[in-house]
């Protein structure tokens, strides 16, 4: 089961990155987390920002209410997503 815990700002989604992928795609949940795969190279922050592009797009919300807050260099990270809360976030996951 995704772990995605409400926060005052919006809510937390644990995540598991594989940077350097062949192509960004979400491809499910592993032990809690949503795994994840982006192209980005894990250097200068550019694999968080493609983590944060494709859980932007694939929740509906702007970029800039998605972020990382946990585990910056780290595959496992914790990722803000404003605006919304944990069931709205865990239904739309679900559908990918």
């Amino acid at each position: 089961m995704l772990l995605v815990e409400n926060h005052p700002d919006g809510c937390v989604l644990c995540v598991r990155v594989s940077p350097g992928a062949s192509r960004d795609r979400i491809l499910g949940e592993h032990a809690g987390a949503l795994k994840i795969s982006v192209s980005a190279a894990p250097e200068k922050g550019k694999a968080n920002k493609a983590v944060c592009l494709l859980l932007a797009k694939n929740l509906h919300v702007p970029a800039s209410h998605v972020s990382v807050i946990a585990g910056k260099t780290s595959r496992d990270k914790k990722v803000l997503i404003r605006g919304t809360d944990a069931r709205a976030v865990a239904q739309a996951l679900a559908d990918v």
